[in-house]
């Protein structure tokens, strides 16, 4: 590990030392000092072809057993024969080839890199009237932070009071900020581009959004893909290929030259380079869009993507109840039934009273202070509004303390999974807000659109019931609706639907994991979902867009192409080139220079992969 990373400190400086003798041997010849050409090609050949042999020692050490064998085999034969030219050729063509494989990593890497770097490493504390500046990891769930412009959010929290503005742009790709006003969320990893404003910590950094998205970055760059490792495998094959066609042509010609010639092209780069190049670009250019793939394996699996079993709850539909419509009694408008409701139900904490509160303020509905409340937990609340007598709750609850009927007149034609909160005043019915998870806005287009990529059945998985189920799947292109479902039962779907070709499957519950983790792929909503399904997931939608599912698939596809395109064409030039060394029409110095043109072309077409 230390030769390493002396290896990768010393790289650039490689690279130039054999730009360096090339140009001084050159240079010499005008000069009448022709004699001492050869002597500084050999020179600045031998340091970078021991660098070299050191690489080859420690990955053979680790029982790898790389390409770069072709570049010492080519070095070695061509300063054996008197070739320094050459050699001195192929030593700049491999230091520059690996410094050039290095600026076009880090090129590739450079937005998966951004978000490893903002990662704050301290947190301003308010502390007995003052601020103090503490480690990150001693912060703790209610700690209250101050979090001035230009600060990266440390941990996830609430805005303590004001409204803070907030660019999450490295996270989900939206380059809008947005403002969150006082008791809303606050993901970590954002950043205040707005006024100073204090945040309520509500989780330990280690457990935060920004840490989790950082141990996935952390994940994808160390993960290499199946076509890296198919290189590996095939290494041995084509050394052995080369030695061979170098030692025929040898042999049949009884020149060694020729079989210089053949080492000088045979340098294996468009499969050295091109496969990591390609698939870490795609890797970037996603995570650019808010879409953070774990690794090479999951974009290439992410390509040929067949078959799509996709939840309900947070997948299909928003994951949220949301008032789709208020059923008001004569004796009250509708727009007053909501605003006594949320005056009142301001004092519960349920999710359910929490939604109509906001539904009222999103309307712009001023809200009373609610007095002499009292709560019966899961059933309903009852107090006073404005001087009148307000009950919220369930219909069976409402009934039992209401004079008249009339619940199921006004409950009619409900529709699937939605939820009636009925409401009363001063002892008589005043309506119905009838609450429900909306489906996604564009979900049908999508899966239009997925169908067009190539996905050939669509599956609905869920655990709600039939009934619920069949109302969100009606209209939309969803070949089965599997409902009631446990997380073991999602498994078995996942299973099931393999004989169509690779699976899909898109989650963002604790239930959804088991079925993430059994699937091809697993994808899941990480902007709102559980840490659970993220952990278990191989693609992780950092924006709660479901609509990033196409570009996904699209940019794995290019990525995938790309390298197989770079592979294809730069192995099937350079077998070409081989084949004219051997028979002699390709000298070493020529050869040489050849190859560096392929390596070059090679690294630059896979680069492709960050654009479109």
């Amino acid at each position: 590990m230390e030769a390493a990373r002396v290896l990768k400190i010393i790289r650039p400086y490689l690279a130039g030392l054999a730009a360096l003798g090339l140009a001084v041997g050159f240079a010499a010849k005008p000069m009448g000092l022709g004699a001492w050409s050869d002597a500084v090609w050999a020179a600045v050949t031998l340091p970078i072809l021991l660098a070299l042999l050191i690489e080859i020692v420690t990955s053979l050490r680790r029982g790898d057993l790389g390409l770069d064998i072709v570049a010492a085999l080519s070095m070695t034969a061509a300063l054996a024969v008197g070739q320094d030219l050459a050699a001195a050729i192929v030593a700049l063509m491999y230091a520059g080839g690996q410094y050039l494989e290095s600026f076009a990593e880090r090129a590739a890497r450079r937005e998966m890199t951004a978000l490893l770097a903002r990662v704050p490493r301290a947190a301003l504390r308010h502390r007995d009237g003052r601020l103090e500046e503490v480690a990150l990891d001693l912060v703790l769930p209610g700690d209250r932070l101050l979090v001035r412009l230009g600060d990266v959010v440390p941990v996830d929290g609430t805005v303590a009071e004001g409204v803070a503005v907030l660019d999450q742009s490295a996270l989900t790709g939206e380059s809008l900020p947005i403002q969150q006003g006082a008791g809303q969320p606050v993901m970590s990893g954002s950043t205040n581009v707005g006024e100073a404003f204090d945040l309520l910590a509500s989780r330990r950094a280690e457990e935060s959004t920004y840490a989790g998205i950082v141990r996935l970055v952390e994940a994808a760059q160390r993960s290499r893909a199946p076509m890296s490792r198919l290189a590996d495998r095939y290494a041995i094959v084509f050394l052995a290929v080369t030695v061979a066609l170098a030692g025929a042509a040898w042999a049949l010609a009884g020149d060694p030259i020729r079989a210089v010639a053949v080492l000088m092209v045979a340098t294996p780069c468009p499969l050295i380079l091109a496969v990591p190049v390609a698939i870490v670009s795609g890797l970037s250019r996603a995570a650019k869009l808010g879409i953070l793939i774990k690794g090479g394996k999951a974009i290439e699996t992410l390509a040929r993507v067949r078959a799509l079993v996709i939840d309900k709850t947070g997948t299909l539909t928003l994951g949220e109840a949301r008032l789709v419509s208020t059923r008001a009694t004569d004796a009250v408008a509708p727009d007053e039934l909501l605003r006594l409701a949320a005056s009142l139900d301001q004092a519960s904490k349920h999710i359910i009273a929490q939604t109509i509160v906001a539904e009222a303020r999103a309307k712009g509905l001023t809200l009373a202070i609610p007095s002499e409340v009292v709560e019966t937990p899961g059933e309903g609340i009852v107090g006073r509004v404005a001087g009148r007598q307000v009950m919220v709750g369930g219909a069976h609850f409402i009934a039992a303390h209401i004079a008249d009927g009339g619940l199921s007149t006004l409950g009619r034609d409900r529709p699937p999974g939605a939820v009636a909160v009925a409401v009363a005043v001063d002892g008589k019915l005043a309506g119905l807000l009838m609450l429900s998870d909306e489906l996604r806005e564009g979900t049908e287009q999508m899966l239009r659109e997925l169908r067009g990529l190539g996905i050939e059945r669509i599956v609905l998985a869920t655990g709600d019931r039939h009934e619920v189920a069949r109302f969100v799947a009606a209209g939309l292109s969803i070949d089965q609706v599997r409902s009631e479902l446990s997380p073991d039962q999602k498994i078995l779907v996942v299973l099931s639907e393999r004989k169509n070709g690779p699976v899909m499957m898109i989650g963002d519950g604790v239930n959804d994991a088991p079925a993430l983790a059994a699937a091809d792929i697993g994808m899941a909503m990480g902007a709102k979902g559980a840490a659970a399904s993220a952990e278990a997931a191989d693609v992780v939608l950092l924006v709660d867009q479901l609509d990033r599912v196409l570009p996904a698939i699209l940019i794995a596809r290019r990525s995938r192409g790309i390298a197989l395109q770079s592979v294809i064409a730069g192995m099937g030039f350079s077998f070409v080139a081989m084949i004219a060394a051997a028979l002699g029409y390709l000298p070493p110095v020529q050869g040489a220079l050849l190859q560096e043109v392929i390596d070059v072309a090679v690294i630059f077409n896979a680069l492709r992969a960050l654009r479109g």
